[in-house]
């Protein structure tokens, strides 16, 4: 309690090499997470120092302390951009060189705070960056304190049937993942992490050291309400004005997201023709969309829409009515989310969180199949959108109020703090994730 007889704030180190306002997916997920759970608690951020520019820039983040190992991270990122050809495909190639940067990140991070966290001046640490399992951490050993880790995601396969697409993705080092488990510090970091915060179904089945008492279920995705929202549009199926359906894909243009595959279902399909679909964003596939459009004279019906910032994705999402969303290995899925608080009808590939956020009738699920099959399943479903747009709207409403009552960044500052309550006080964890 303080002296004004309130309760006191967790005190907390808040571990995250990934954290930058600017940059996209993990880490502006970590930016975020990090300055929400400050809202709630008394947070110091130990971050990588390469973060700093944009951090400071952004004027609102919690107490920051910059750790520079560029020493080894900048020679070992260079070289795995080398192997990877560039840093839009080769994930498992950059998890590989950045186990020992890692490493040294945690050895400094704990030279700053190691001699405050034996003197109490922390309650707990809570690694939220990085969120692959496949990077031990050297802490969890060593801290005097509780230690958290989480949200984690990680260990969905490569489907069979996509092999083309894995050899796209220069994703050959993937059957080496296992291999994670048998690194030093890997038993440690699960061994003696007080709770750990795993996202999906996926990922638990990978974490077979921790018991059911220390997991808590705990998705990494949130939104933004302020950015994404549905205030202000027409139900799905009717938002145009124009006659027309409109239907989006937003994400990297990469071999797993199967950026082409709505084109392929327009290209197939007359009753699509009539319609329009719009794609947001950039990559190395983007030549073989523009090839595929050309060939099958889509100029009028797509329109390639190049990257767009949060906002004008956030914009498109209330203008269109249905988000497509094939991708085959998707771990986090937060752009469904994202389409789902717009109150978009989301149709989605039934494999990962996609399908997992989509469940109990929030979007339609297509299941997995080979590519052609998949093109059907999704131009089945898009053909049902055109037919029906009047039953488009109950599904979004359902996925919307999911999204609402769930993801927004408050509402996981929130969770985070009662976990943190929970293991400070002794309780059981459990009915304190999703």
């Amino acid at each position: 309690m303080t002296a004004d007889g309130t309760p006191a704030k967790p005190r907390v180190l808040l571990v995250a090499d990934e954290c930058n306002p600017e940059w996209p997916s993990l880490p502006i997920v970590g930016y975020k997470y990090a300055r929400e759970i400050a809202a709630l608690c008394d947070v110091t951020v130990a971050t990588h120092v390469r973060n700093r520019e944009n951090i400071e820039a952004a004027g609102d983040a919690p107490e920051m302390v910059y750790i520079d190992t560029e020493w080894i991270a900048g020679p070992m990122y260079r070289i795995a951009r080398v192997l990877r050809g560039g840093d839009e495909v080769g994930w498992s190639t950059s998890m590989i060189f950045n186990y020992l940067p890692y490493l040294a990140f945690e050895h400094g991070v704990w030279r700053r705070f190691g001699a405050d966290l034996r003197a109490g001046r922390y309650d707990i640490v809570h690694r939220i960056t990085p969120m692959s399992p496949t990077l031990p951490s050297w802490l969890a050993h060593k801290v005097p304190v509780p230690f958290v880790i989480g949200p984690l995601n990680g260990a969905l396969d490569w489907p069979a049937a996509f092999a083309a697409e894995q050899a796209r993705e220069k994703e050959g080092l993937r059957r080496l993942r296992d291999a994670y488990k048998y690194l030093p510090y890997a038993r440690s970091t699960f061994d003696d992490a007080a709770a750990v915060l795993a996202a999906f179904s996926h990922t638990r089945a990978d974490l077979r050291r921790v018991e059911d008492a220390r997991l808590v279920p705990f998705p990494e995705i949130g939104f933004d309400p302020a950015i994404f929202h549905a205030e202000g549009t027409l139900p799905a199926g009717r938002r145009s004005g124009d006659g027309e359906l409109h239907f989006l894909y937003a994400g990297r243009l990469v071999p797993y997201k199967l950026p082409e595959l709505p084109v392929r279902a327009f290209a197939e399909s007359e009753a699509l023709r009539q319609h329009h679909l719009h794609i947001v964003g950039d990559g190395p596939e983007r030549p073989r969309i523009e090839a595929l459009i050309a060939e099958h004279g889509l100029q009028d019906r797509v329109t390639l829409e190049g990257r767009r910032s949060q906002a004008e994705v956030a914009k498109m999402m209330r203008a269109c009515d249905a988000f497509v969303f094939p991708s085959i290995r998707e771990l986090g899925a937060g752009v469904v989310i994202e389409a789902m608080a717009c109150g978009m009808q989301v149709l989605v590939a039934d494999y990962g969180a996609p399908g997992d956020l989509a469940g109990e009738e929030r979007g339609v699920r297509v299941p997995m199949a080979p590519f052609d099959a998949m093109v059907e399943g999704f131009r089945t479903e898009m053909e049902r959108c055109c037919a029906t747009p009047e039953l488009m709207a109950g599904m979004a409403d359902t996925g919307r109020a999911y999204a609402e009552g769930n993801f927004p960044w408050r509402l996981k500052g929130e969770k985070t703090r009662d976990i943190y309550e929970a293991v400070l006080a002794g309780r059981p964890l459990d009915g304190l994730g999703y």
